[in-house]
């Protein structure tokens, strides 16, 4: 029991993990020095030594991305400490229903603000096809399925002593 707890919290904070990284890196999208995520676009010069970035975009879909991001963390963050302090307090055989449905809650919230953005991009830079997503926004999508198994897993994880 000790290792499947233990299991499930290391999935829970690699969970947690990604979703920092994911909403904290600048690199949704890359294109030719150009990198722009949730918060700003940056680009590099042509001798590569200075960065300038600005602010995104204010489109209100960038904002609700924004706000599913943040959502998402603080669902997980809540679920975290919620599974610590119903292990010590649930009864013997008790389940982890109000973990597991905040898990899930960050989950879905991660998936809207992925789909989100993969279908409003294009009104936010210049569309060409010198672009690809960057590796945070990959990771937003690891994320989703992640967050939704370490939900289910909690609500099917019954208490044992």
């Amino acid at each position: 029991m000790l290792l499947l707890l233990l299991g499930i919290i290391v999935l829970h904070v690699a969970v947690l993990v990604l979703l920092f990284v994911s909403t904290i890196v600048s690199q949704w999208i890359v294109a030719n020095g150009h990198t722009m995520d949730l918060w700003q676009n940056c680009s590099t010069s042509s001798l590569g030594s200075v960065r300038h970035c600005l602010l995104s975009s204010t489109n209100e879909w960038l904002q609700s991305v924004q706000a599913t991001m943040i959502l998402s963390i603080i669902f997980s963050v809540l679920s975290l400490f919620l599974f610590f302090y119903q292990l010590f307090t649930i009864t013997k055989g008790g389940r982890f229903y109000l973990t597991g449905i905040f898990q899930i809650l960050a989950g879905l919230c991660v998936m809207s603000a992925a789909s989100i953005y993969t279908v409003r991009h294009t009104e936010w830079h210049v569309n060409n096809s010198d672009y690809s997503y960057g590796f945070t926004y990959i990771l937003a999508w690891v994320a989703f399925p992640l967050a939704l198994l370490s939900g289910f897993i909690y609500v099917i994880l019954r208490k044992r002593d």
